[in-house]
């Protein structure tokens, strides 16, 4: 039995039906000051681009949004899609996050473009997108920026990230974040922390495996001595099961509409209760639904422990998506309770 559960936000900046994106990025901020509050260890911010459900397009602007009206809690990327961009600007823009805000920054980095290829084709132009060979080499160039320690052989090793002279503790904890053996390698061979994407809901089946395969292979390094995993869960927590599956089916027709290309924003459960799915579609969301921690806050609670037994770490993060906002709230608080994370 895995220990005391330590639990993280992972928040997509998701949209409501018929609402703004600067309602939702003020839904972001209002969560992380209450789920601070709550015993929630770190709060990390995901990137999309070109997606109707999302608006979380800059995490590097909301990490300053939210470390300043935050006092204690970590919050990070989850994450920068480090393929986009340039490892030294990406390296400047977190060394002055850590500059503001020392030891409260993680930047946790990704290889997936978070959008189409049409919208990763526009965020490079007028130059062509980054080969996705060239990541491992970005990666590490961005360690070497962040830390100021690039090998002297390397074209850029005279040129210093600002700002200079980070405080103690200013340098970001850096996570590799994935759902394929590929990240994990990586992560491993680099001697880095993992984030496992679980709420992805894709090949989760292979989720164990994947990280079992990074303990395995994990090699002590300068930025870490042991395997250090994280694993982010989709859960919706109400006060009795018929609410919680209410509230989830707004998540779960979300969901639907977005892989068939037909998101528009989080529908409200009425909408969501209402819609009359297609046999292959009702299929596909029986399956999805397993794969989510719904329900009372002890089923919930069982949920959490069961995964975390499952990938042999307490640490997880939770995803929340729902239609109303104190609902998405109340949710984080009854898991808060539940769980026994608050100090």
């Amino acid at each position: 039995m895995v220990q005391k559960l330590m639990l993280s936000v992972v928040d997509q900046s998701p949209m409501r039906q018929g609402e703004t994106a600067a309602d939702a990025l003020r839904d972001t901020i209002e969560l992380a000051v209450a789920t601070e509050s709550m015993g929630y260890q770190r709060y990390w911010l995901a990137e999309h681009h070109s997606l109707p459900n999302f608006a979380g397009t800059s995490p590097e602007v909301l990490i300053g949004l939210v470390a300043a009206r935050t006092k204690t809690i970590n919050v990070g990327s989850g994450g920068i899609m480090l393929s986009h961009y340039s490892s030294f600007k990406v390296a400047e823009n977190f060394r002055m996050l850590a500059a503001l805000y020392p030891g409260r920054i993680d930047l946790g980095v990704g290889r997936a473009p978070g959008s189409d290829q049409m919208t990763m084709a526009a965020l490079s132009y007028p130059n062509r997108p980054h080969d996705i060979t060239h990541y491992p080499r970005q990666v590490s160039d961005l360690l070497g920026h962040l830390r100021g320690d690039l090998e002297v052989e390397h074209p850029f090793s005279g040129i210093q990230a600002g700002p200079d002279d980070p405080q103690p503790g200013g340098v970001p904890e850096v996570w590799l974040l994935g759902s394929r053996y590929e990240s994990c390698m990586m992560a491993a061979q680099m001697g880095l922390p993992f984030a496992y994407a679980h709420f992805f809901g894709l090949g989760v089946e292979e989720g164990p495996a994947i990280v079992e395969n990074y303990i395995k292979n994990f090699k002590p390094s300068a930025y870490l001595s042991e395997p250090k995993i994280n694993v982010g869960v989709q859960v919706l927590c109400a006060d009795t099961e018929e609410e919680a599956s209410r509230l989830a089916s707004s998540r779960n027709l979300a969901r639907l509409f977005s892989i068939t290309g037909r998101a528009e924003g989080v529908p409200s459960p009425e909408v969501a209760q209402a819609y009359k799915y297609q046999p292959n579609e009702w299929a596909f969301m029986q399956q999805y639904q397993r794969l989510c921690a719904d329900g009372t806050p002890q089923q919930v609670k069982e949920k959490l422990e069961e995964i975390a037994e499952l990938y042999q770490t307490p640490d997880l993060s939770v995803v929340t998506i729902c239609h109303g906002f104190e609902d998405r709230v109340r949710s984080y608080e009854l898991v808060a309770e539940a769980c026994g994370i608050r100090d």
